[in-house]
C-alpha cells in the first residue's frame, strides 16, 4: 500500500497545457485544410504583368511590350488599356498611325488560367495634347471584364 501512495500523477497545470496545446494543433490543421478546400472552389482572375520593355525605332516612335500571365484560376479577360489615363482607341493595327498611339490587342483578349501573352502597345514620338520625350515614365493600365486595373509604369527610352 505505501507503494501505490509514493507515485503521483500529472499535475492539473500541465495537463491543462497539454490539452489546449493539442486544442491549437487540431483548429490550426483544420483551418490549413479547409483552406485548400476553399481555394479550389473559389474563381478568381489575376493577371500578372510579368516584364515590360521600351524600343525606340528610327523615327522615335516607341513599341512597349509587356509580357502577361493569369496567374489566377478564372479567364480574364482584358477589355481597355490606357495609357497615361487616356484608352487606347486603335487596337489590332499594329502599325503607327501618325499622332496616335495602338496596340496590337483586339477589343477584348482573353488569357486562360495558367495562359501568358505579350501584348505590344506603339506610341508615336508625338500625341497631342501632350508630347512624350525619352525619359518620360508612362502610366500603362490595363482593364478587365473583372473590373480589375493591372498598373505598370514604363520609362521611354
Amino acid at each position: 500500500m505505501r507503494n501505490v501512495k509514493n507515485k503521483k500523477a500529472v499535475s492539473p497545470v500541465i495537463a491543462t497545457i497539454i490539452i489546449v496545446a493539442v486544442a491549437i494543433t487540431v483548429a490550426v490543421a483544420i483551418s490549413y485544410w479547409m483552406g485548400g478546400i476553399s481555394s479550389q472552389y473559389t474563381k478568381f482572375e489575376k493577371v500578372e504583368i510579368q516584364s515590360g520593355t521600351c524600343t525606340v525605332d528610327a523615327n522615335g516612335n516607341w513599341t512597349i511590350s509587356l509580357k502577361l500571365k493569369n496567374t489566377g484560376t478564372e479567364t480574364a479577360t482584358l477589355l481597355h488599356i490606357f495609357i497615361n489615363n487616356v484608352e487606347i482607341d486603335n487596337y489590332n493595327n499594329g502599325s503607327l498611325v501618325g499622332g496616335e498611339w495602338n496596340t496590337d490587342m483586339t477589343d477584348s483578349f482573353s488569357l486562360t488560367s495558367g495562359q501568358s501573352a505579350l501584348v505590344n502597345m506603339y506610341i508615336s514620338s508625338f500625341h497631342p495634347p501632350q508630347t512624350l520625350s525619352a525619359g518620360t515614365s508612362i502610366n500603362i493600365r490595363l482593364h478587365s471584364a473583372g473590373g480589375m486595373d493591372y498598373i505598370k509604369m514604363i520609362e521611354l527610352v
